[in-house]
């Protein structure tokens, strides 16, 4: 086994990997040598956002030892660090979506009245009972996991990934795997590894870094009534406009906005331009406050910042090339795929760049297997899509759709040791159906009654 890149290592003493999360007991083989430390695990999800999510549960309950691993401390991504964004497509048409989406729903409703909201096909959540909820979740469907735990490398065997390579703070260790599955959002993993990837750099959907406020009493759309037009000379990092939506039961709002549109095409994959990007959005945050506080009406005047979510949020980046790339023509049609595995709905949004309502459509499996590398999968924001394709999907509920299917085929590419690419997909539409996820949907115009 080689690492796809070269890494040094000396005289590491991992965490002590009999207090896994979830465990006071360690579920996994352990080996040491002088350089590194190795765990081993049967699929591998890396990235705990809503597809690491879905991939995970997915995974655990099909039967496989599954291991969630996440950069920051808590589960979630954009759904947890945007700090009270509304989670889209959860139930689209008031209707169940499936069993991932269901347990998520229920263990939030578990914690109680502050917990979350629900408006149509969306979830209104408090952040904080949103992480409690998914480790309820995982731990319900039998899955490890491990925060504080950064993918770095692949660890390949010719064109097969064999595991990771990940930073914690006791230095590097491998983690051997099955079947990895990259629900990194920007297909770090598959990048690692050497599969092709897409990034369409130069029309690639702007960054938000969303932010709270409160102290404000009374709030209607009129209060921000020529704002941006007013305060734009003196504060000129501040976005063409936005507006204020409010918390899950609490009294701070939300702003969720145009983010970078309006200060250049970032590719986030380039440490260079996400460094400037995120670090010039932190001004954006201060501007736009006081923008409120100077040139606002009402209460926006006594505005306070509450709080910015943890990094920016990630609309679009690098994603996998796969046997089949997901186009707006696909979206818009709502075309059916006989490899169905998941189906997306809501708008097609290249985040206030490009807003159309498409019909609900399909997902085939071959958009989760990147071209000539074994061994992997992709769900979520990463998997293999056009441009106005991936638009089309960034939702919370279609990747927790992607990741549901991801985990499913992960574990019956460990039990039956076939590659991804050579699994019988009758055998994941089988269990997918039995976790209550509709697969002949596909065609339909959803409620136009619908928010975005």
């Amino acid at each position: 086994m080689i690492r796809r890149k070269f890494v040094t290592a000396a005289g590491l003493s991992l965490l002590s990997l009999n207090k896994l999360a979830g465990s006071l007991d360690s579920p996994f083989e352990v080996k040491r040598n002088k350089r590194i430390e190795t765990i081993k695990t049967k699929v591998l999800v890396v990235g705990g956002g809503p597809a690491g999510i879905g991939a995970a549960i997915g995974a655990a309950k099909a039967g496989a030892e599954t291991l969630l691993i996440e950069n920051y401390g808590f589960f979630g991504g954009v759904a947890s660090w945007s700090i009270g964004m509304c989670m889209n497509q959860m139930r689209p048409d008031e209707k169940p979506r499936g069993y991932v989406h269901e347990l998520i729903i229920r263990k939030l409703q578990n914690l109680g009245s502050q917990a979350v909201k629900t408006n149509t096909h969306q979830l209104y959540v408090n952040v904080e009972y949103l992480k409690v909820a998914v480790l309820d979740a995982l731990d319900e469907a039998g899955c490890k996991y491990l925060v504080h735990t950064k993918a770095v490398d692949a660890i390949m065997d010719g064109n097969r990934i064999t595991g990771i390579t990940v930073a914690t703070k006791s230095g590097l260790v491998d983690i051997q795997a099955d079947v990895v599955v990259d629900c990194t959002g920007d297909a770090d993993i598959a990048y690692f590894a050497g599969a092709p990837t897409m990034t369409e750099t130069g029309k690639l959907a702007p960054q938000t870094l969303l932010l709270n406020v409160s102290n404000i009493g009374t709030y209607s759309s009129k209060d921000l009534v020529g704002v941006a037009e007013k305060a734009k000379s003196k504060y000129p990092l501040i976005p063409g406009g936005w507006s204020l939506a409010k918390v899950s039961n609490c009294h701070h709002f939300t702003i969720n906005h145009s983010g970078t549109k309006d200060m250049g095409n970032f590719d986030i994959t380039d440490p260079f331009q996400f460094s400037k990007a995120e670090c010039t959005s932190r001004r954006q945050v201060v501007q736009m406050t006081e923008a409120m506080r100077e040139f606002g009406n009402g209460d926006l005047k006594n505005c306070e910042i509450v709080g910015a979510s943890t990094q920016m949020g990630i609309r679009e980046s690098r994603r996998i090339k796969g046997g089949y790339v997901l186009t707006e023509e696909d979206a818009n049609a709502g075309r059916k795929f006989e490899d169905v595995i998941a189906w997306r709905s809501g708008w097609l949004d290249v985040g206030f760049t490009k807003v159309t309502q498409m019909k609900i459509h399909q997902v085939p499996y071959r958009a989760l297997v990147p071209e000539q590398i074994d061994g992997l999968l992709a769900a979520g924001r990463c998997i293999s899509a056009s441009h106005e394709g991936t638009a089309a999907g960034k939702s919370m509920g279609n990747c927790f759709a992607t990741g549901h299917a991801a985990g499913i085929a992960g574990a019956l590419s460990s039990k039956t040791r076939k590659t991804p690419r050579n699994l019988d997909v009758k055998k994941i539409q089988e269990i997918l159906i039995k976790d209550e996820v509709d697969l002949t949907k596909g065609g339909e115009i959803q409620n136009t009654k619908m928010a975005n």
